[in-house]
């Protein structure tokens, strides 16, 4: 097995030379002097042990990225962006775990990834409390939370990256509203997370802007089981059951994700109802799997891209050279795609079109 050693004696230099090439500490080096080093790890087909780096420094080149399931396509379409930019911007590269938005399991991932030297860790969790996060940023870690904001009054070195879900919704809301519905629903899961609790306030914007607060509805469907978000779209079937079954039933619907929407069109389906004609979905994420749903579903597509290179860069700063004034940041929806899922309410006239297929946020 080659060794730095190996190196520096085939490139005529010192160890501590060759170590500087490889930390990048180059650029005070003499050109020749560089490309005697480059040729001789290439020569030698020379790998630094992690290792090694790793007792060094304490640290090794990997980011945690803790996610509730990653049965969710959602969040493998996040950890997908996160993973590319990390290893394309900083070298580094991803160790995923699922914590199920439990407190305790979020705390032990953050005890294992310290053991193994980890010291950059993203986390899409919205529980209320993080406080365990803010002890793991006193043990030396660079924390960010992905989809919920920081607490509101209390000063933080933990980072929030975070879509618009008040908007999110509230853009969903207003176009089934701008289609003529006017008996409106909102299908979200038990529990209330911080991003839950944001889009049914949007929800509620909208319709309190038409006049339509009085009718407006959240639909409960009920709580997740232990395998949370793997079964969202299941919970969506269930709740369409019980919408058909309902004495007033609601025209346009805006369900918590994509994932939840697709179930909702499968269940109204399975109980003799028709997207569009019948009823309108609409989602929240934007994932691919909307765009080959039967009907298409029209869904609010979030930044993905954008929000994962914020989540990238703020996490590779160490957490003493954190400003604690710009530990919030919130993306803006980047666009109502419009697809077949939404059409006017039985017996509303039909529309002017605008003649596009998508609305981009403002």
């Amino acid at each position: 097995m080659t060794t730095i050693q190996d190196v520096a004696r085939h490139a005529a230099v010192s160890v501590s030379t060759v170590s500087n090439v490889l930390n990048g500490r180059a650029d005070r080096m003499r050109p020749e002097t560089l490309a005697r080093v480059e040729a001789a790890i290439l020569a030698l087909q020379f790998r630094p042990s992690k290792l090694a780096q790793q007792l060094k420094t304490g640290q090794t080149p990997l980011i945690g990225l803790l996610v509730p399931s990653m049965t969710n396509p959602m969040y493998g379409y996040i950890a997908r962006e996160i993973e590319s930019l990390a290893q394309e911007l900083f070298g580094y590269r991803l160790l995923i775990g699922s914590t199920y938005r439990d407190r305790d399991k979020e705390n032990a991932f953050f005890e294992d990834l310290l053991s193994h030297g980890v010291r950059r860790v993203i986390v899409i969790s919205s529980l209320a409390d993080e406080r365990h996060f803010e002890l793991a940023v006193e043990r030396g870690m660079a924390v960010v939370s992905y989809d919920r904001g920081a607490t509101p009054g209390k000063r933080s070195r933990v980072g929030h990256v975070m879509p618009d879900n008040f908007e999110a919704a509230r853009m969903a809301t207003s176009h089934l509203i701008e289609q003529g519905h006017r008996r409106l629903a909102f299908a979200t899961v038990a529990g209330m997370t911080m991003s839950r609790s944001a889009k049914i306030d949007g929800f509620f914007a909208a319709a309190d802007a038409a006049g339509l607060r009085a009718g407006a509805k959240v639909l409960d469907g009920g709580p997740l089981n232990e395998y949370g978000d793997s079964v969202i779209a299941e919970v969506g079937r269930a709740t369409a059951l019980q919408i058909a079954g309902a004495a007033s039933q609601p025209t346009g619907i805006v369900a918590l994700n994509d994932l939840m929407a697709l179930g909702l069109m499968a269940g109204l389906r399975e109980a003799g109802l028709v997207v569009p004609q019948d009823v309108s979905v609409v989602g929240i994420d934007g994932l691919f799997l909307s765009s080959i749903s039967n009907p298409g579903l029209t869904t609010v597509q979030l930044p993905i891209p954008e929000m994962a290179r914020a989540m990238v860069e703020r996490v590779m700063q160490a957490p003493e050279n954190t400003d604690i004034d710009e530990h919030e940041m919130i993306f803006k929806p980047a666009q109502l795609v419009q697809r077949q899922s939404v059409a006017p309410p039985p017996g509303a006239r039909q529309p002017r079109s605008k003649g596009k297929t998508s609305t981009t946020a403002t």
